[in-house]
């Protein structure tokens, strides 16, 4: 016979309201303090240039910016779905949609970590453990490393001067994507975790037990195919950054382009704050610089392609992590009366 705890029954349905209300605030804080920091250095080379920029931009083309977007992560939360398929997870493509593009709501948060809200609903929808669906969210983190990691490598490749740093990032970033992805590595680092710290024995045990269940995504095909498909995805958002700088003015190349936005997406997640948030921008304006851009036209074109990727995905997250909510909600109250 079951008993349920008021007190802490009340304490969940409350804590969960202030998580939101919190991330809430976190969210708009940074984009506050991002849009303080573009007007400030829009201020200090003069606001008549900027806005001449961003005046050369019609509704049209920024339709076409926020759709090659869509591409990005239409084809990102595909392979979202073929892992959850090669993983056993049993849910349909609608419902891994709605989990993966729900998780963009999250993508500010410190180290990406609020999108684990994934494997929440994950556990609340399909009764799966926490550990069983970590192989998952690893795979597609180290899928999004590697495809950038290739993109970054033939941009450099084609284009006629090089990025200063791109060579240990791209470097950096398949070490990386290789690691998350070696079962073996994996549970050796968390062995070696657990002797070197001497605490923490029960997450280091998780991490083990969860690398243990990254052995069906060792398949050369599936990983080929993955690769694949972040690279599509994440041209489709480089390819969009190259437009925006010839509707600019500003025509650096196209193997240019993509690689100044990839370095600096990169070079953004590996400073560790949320969505990359400041270091990314700091990145494109001073590449953007280094290819004799000028500030006026470097500073607009960095925010519209922020705007119409992370902040683009992070309006589609808002939207769609209620009705994720809701939906697992709804499959956990289901699985407790079956």
């Amino acid at each position: 016979m079951s008993s349920t705890n008021p007190v802490s029954s009340t304490t969940g349905k409350q804590s969960a309201p202030n998580r939101r209300l919190r991330d809430t605030l976190v969210l708009l804080g940074l984009f506050g303090l991002v849009l303080a920091g573009l007007i400030g250095l829009a201020a200090a080379t003069g606001w008549e240039e900027t806005r001449a920029q961003l005046a050369k931009l019609t509704a049209a083309q920024f339709g076409v910016l926020l759709a090659l977007s869509l591409v990005n992560y239409v084809f990102r939360g595909l392979r979202w779905h073929i892992f959850a398929r090669k993983l056993g997870l049993p849910t349909g493509l609608v419902q891994d949609l709605r989990h993966f593009l729900g998780g963009f709501a999250m993508s500010v948060t410190p180290g990406r970590v609020g999108e684990l809200v994934r494997m929440r609903w994950l556990k609340r929808e399909t009764g799966w453990a926490f550990e069983r669906t970590a192989p998952l969210v690893l795979v597609d983190r180290a899928s999004d490393l590697s495809a950038m990691a290739l993109i970054l490598g033939l941009a450099l490749a084609f284009s006629t001067t090089g990025i200063a740093g791109g060579l240990p990032v791209t470097v950096l970033a398949l070490i990386a994507a290789f690691t998350a992805t070696r079962p073996r590595l994996l549970g050796w680092l968390a062995t070696m975790g657990h002797k070197v710290t001497g605490r923490f024995a029960r997450l280091w045990a998780r991490v083990r037990r969860a690398s243990l269940s990254l052995a069906a995504f060792t398949s050369p095909t599936l990983m080929a195919i993955a690769a694949l498909i972040g690279v599509v995805g994440w041209i489709a958002e480089g390819y969009a950054f190259h437009l925006l700088l010839m509707w600019m003015g500003a025509d650096i190349g196209l193997a240019k382009a993509v690689a100044i936005f990839v370095f600096s997406t990169l070079a953004g997640g590996l400073t560790g704050a949320p969505g990359g948030v400041g270091g990314a921008e700091a990145a494109m304006i001073a590449l953007l610089a280094m290819e004799g851009v000028p500030l006026e036209v470097s500073l607009p074109a960095t925010a519209i392609i922020r705007v119409t990727t992370l902040w683009f995905a992070i309006g589609i997250g808002l939207l769609v992590f209620p009705i994720a909510e809701r939906c697992s909600l709804r499959h956990h109250h289901g699985l407790e009366n079956d």
